[in-house]
């Protein structure tokens, strides 16, 4: 690790070293608790969320040129002003409410959403901010002060889900980062499960039968409809999507919930040839596969199954109001209309394309909506929907 990473992801004089240290160590008694053999799922939790020393909690730069990633509202205001369209629509349909962001990164596309709905003369009650990291919360509030001071006032952080909530729920590229289970066929055609173990100080990865309570059955799911049956097959499973889609419509009376993510309708996802899974780590803006180093210093990912976000979600008592790759659904949002009108269109049309074109992110990622209490179509979703894919 160099010098300047450790200078960049030092929180309160701790250098990123010294942090990273302490989770290794946090990993290694929890690994000797489990018998040896953690499962990744509890891994990758403990490396993204655990207390303090997380990858999203300690106080590491995530997000920029200085970070390891951009996210769309990074790139380019005209996705929040869509996303804010959307929100609108929604909004006016219920005679007002709240909005919700799950997950607010450095606050840029609060900001924006905020921004154009007060042009729009539709602000939401209150917006409200679902944010596990004490530091990002410093950071999204500073933001938010700086550029709308006068609405900061409408913002309130949260650290878990309100109740009896009316609006709309965002969660841009929320589930990628959610924790899975990672799973392989042996040769008999049984399921192995994958685990992370100690060997020498280093952490690497170990196969056996599944113990993780579910992953069995959630395997032999996708097998009997056709998936995951070859001999050295591997991939992952999202365990925790029914419990937390459960609380999610627990939390929300009325509303929209819009889901942002790269990934995959369950055929994709799952298809013969992607026999190594999806998962993916980022640090510094370079992707690779090996969630053992770095360890609470990097991203680690995986794409999204959009077909189990369905089934959960209406499972929990949503409805599903649409599916659509993301271009499609800033198209429906109107952001041609939007980008002619911006004063500086010629500044904002390098990232209008970087949002649009499919080899960027117009394809790789899509957009899902649940709602509960809403009638009629949604705007994101009028252009193209894909939901007979799942």
């Amino acid at each position: 690790m160099d010098d300047t990473t450790d200078k960049l992801r030092g929180p309160d004089g701790t250098g990123a070293t010294e942090i990273s240290a302490r989770l290794a160590e946090l990993i290694r008694t929890e690994i000797a608790a489990a018998g040896g053999l953690l499962p990744f799922d509890r891994f990758m939790d403990l490396v993204l969320y655990a207390p303090g020393l997380g990858y999203y909690v300690a106080g590491a730069i995530k997000l920029g040129r200085d970070g390891d990633f951009v996210t769309a509202p990074e790139i380019s205001p005209l996705f929040g002003r869509c996303l804010a369209v959307q929100c609108a629509e929604v909004l006016e349909r219920l005679g007002g409410g709240v909005l919700l962001e799950l997950g607010a990164g450095t606050g840029t596309l609060a900001v924006e959403v905020l921004k154009t709905l007060e042009h729009r003369d539709t602000l939401p009650d209150r917006y409200l901010i679902l944010e596990p990291s004490p530091d990002l919360q410093e950071r999204q509030q500073s933001l938010i002060r700086e550029r709308i001071p006068h609405l900061a006032e409408r913002c309130a952080w949260l650290t878990r889900l309100p109740r009896r909530l009316r609006g709309v729920v965002l969660a841009n590229e929320v589930l990628d980062a959610m924790p899975v289970h990672r799973f392989n066929i042996r040769d008999d055609g049984g399921i192995n499960e994958v685990f992370v173990t100690e060997r020498a100080g280093a952490f690497l990865e170990v196969t056996a039968p599944a113990r993780s309570p579910g992953l069995a059955e959630a395997v032999g799911a996708l097998q009997a409809v056709g998936f995951a049956q070859v001999p050295g097959y591997g991939s992952e499973i999202n365990l925790r999507l029914p419990p937390w889609m459960k609380a999610l419509s627990g939390a929300l009376d009325a509303g929209l919930v819009l889901l942002v993510d790269y990934g995959y309708p369950r055929p994709a996802y799952y298809q013969p040839d992607r026999t190594m899974g999806t998962l993916m780590c980022h640090l510094r803006h370079q992707a690779h596969d090996d969630p053992y180093t770095h360890i609470g210093l990097q991203d680690i990912t995986a794409h999204v199954d959009f077909t189990a976000i369905a089934g959960a979600g209406v499972a929990a008592g949503f409805d599903l109001a649409g599916f659509t790759t993301q271009a499609s659904f800033l198209i429906g949002c109107g952001i041609d209309r939007i980008l002619s009108e911006a004063p500086d269109a010629f500044d904002l049309t390098p990232g209008a394309k970087q949002l649009l074109l499919p080899t960027i992110m117009g394809e790789r990622f899509k957009v899902m909506g649940l709602t509960k209490g809403i009638n009629g179509a949604l705007c994101g979703f009028s252009i193209r929907d894909l939901s007979g894919r799942l």
